[in-house]
C-alpha cells in the first residue's frame, strides 16, 4: 500500500508549525512523508498476535539511570557572570508580560 503525502498537506502542516519551506523542501518532505507512511502502514500489517506487550528495550526491571549523587557544581556567582544582564545574583530578562 502507498500513502501519498501531497505538497498541500506539507504547506498546511509547515504553516501550523510556522515553519517556511522553499518548494524544494515542499518537494522533499512531500516524498519523505510519503515513505514514512508507507512503512508505517508495512508494519502496522505484521502479525504480532501471541508477542506480548513491552513498554521498554531492557528486559527486566533494571534501571538504566545512574544514581543520583550530589556534585560540585557553579556558584551563584559563576552562573551568572557571562550573563548580558544580572542583579542579586539572578538572571535579569525582558519582561514579556504586561499588566492589563
Amino acid at each position: 500500500m502507498s500513502t501519498n503525502v501531497n505538497r498541500e498537506d506539507v504547506e498546511h502542516v509547515a504553516e501550523l508549525a510556522r515553519l517556511r519551506l522553499t518548494p524544494e523542501e515542499l518537494e522533499q518532505f512531500s516524498v519523505q512523508l510519503s515513505r514514512i507512511l508507507t512503512y508505517v502502514e508495512e508494519v502496522k500489517a505484521v502479525d504480532t498476535t501471541g508477542v506480548p506487550a513491552t513498554t521498554s528495550m531492557v528486559a527486566g526491571d533494571a534501571n538504566v539511570w545512574r544514581e543520583d549523587e550530589v556534585r560540585p557544581s557553579l556558584s551563584r556567582e559563576q552562573a551568572v557572570g557571562n550573563a548580558p544582564e544580572a542583579a542579586d545574583g539572578l538572571f535579569r530578562v525582558p519582561r514579556i508580560i504586561r499588566d492589563r
